[in-house]
């Protein structure tokens, strides 16, 4: 089986190490350097439906980065698209939910589908619901996030509310809902007022047991900041 590690902070570099015969997946473009006893080939990694349902969820190429040792033993490094941080993840007992953009690289024995939801039912009726990458199967998945990675315990009767650009991926026998508040009772239009006032966007509540990880960074909020000072020809 590949072996995984993380080398160097605090922008870490996947480090692979595989025995001939193994084989692994990864985003577009996640392969820094390889040794010549592997080889590199792109993929419709699932089938052409899953392919397009990740492009359009993730704008992620249609074709993924699939490795092999086809002529013996041999490392490889990988690297996510954005700055930070990587987490190595055992599947199988625990499988996994990914937000879009968290997925890096995962062992042959493991399998990523993305399953369409409501989007509608997500922001207005708060019952959850997005375009997410579900993980079966017995391996490993790396997942990355912008900023530094941060694991969260959920138990029982104590629900965990995260902004939505924090969240990278969690355990998929949690229950959660999409909401444009934290207030449980301020009814629609109050939950958008407190949502433009407080700054929130979009937030998750998740329940049950098991576990989130979060990135201490929100992509989205940096790409915006960037735009507007482009935008502005503000250099400060």
């Amino acid at each position: 089986m590949p072996q995984f590690n993380l080398v160097g902070s605090p922008d870490p570099f996947l480090h692979v190490s595989m025995q001939r015969g193994d084989k692994i997946y990864c985003e577009s473009n996640a392969m820094v350097m390889m040794e010549s006893n592997l080889e590199l080939k792109g993929k419709l990694q699932g089938g052409v439906v899953q392919s397009f349902l990740r492009r359009f969820a993730n704008d992620e190429s249609l074709f993924q980065q699939h490795i092999e040792a086809v002529h013996g033993d041999g490392d490889c490094l990988l690297s996510p698209t954005l700055d930070g941080d990587m987490q190595i993840l055992d599947v199988g007992e625990v499988q996994y939910t990914l937000s879009d953009g968290a997925f890096v690289a995962a062992t042959d024995s493991v399998e990523i589908k993305v399953k369409m939801q409501g989007l509608g039912g997500a922001i207005f009726g708060q019952t959850g619901g997005f375009l997410v990458m579900h993980t079966s199967g017995h391996g490993q998945v790396v997942v990355s996030g912008y900023g530094t990675l941060f694991e969260i315990e959920v138990e029982p009767n104590k629900d965990v509310i995260i902004d939505n650009g924090h969240v990278v991926c969690w355990d998929s026998k949690l229950s959660y809902n999409i909401s444009v508040s934290t207030s449980k009772s301020s009814g629609l239009l109050g939950n958008l007022v407190s949502s433009v006032t407080s700054g929130e966007g979009l937030i998750l509540r998740f329940t049950g047991k098991g576990k989130v990880v979060v990135c201490s960074r929100n992509r989205g909020n940096f790409l915006q900041w960037i735009s507007s000072k482009l935008g502005s020809g503000n250099s400060n």
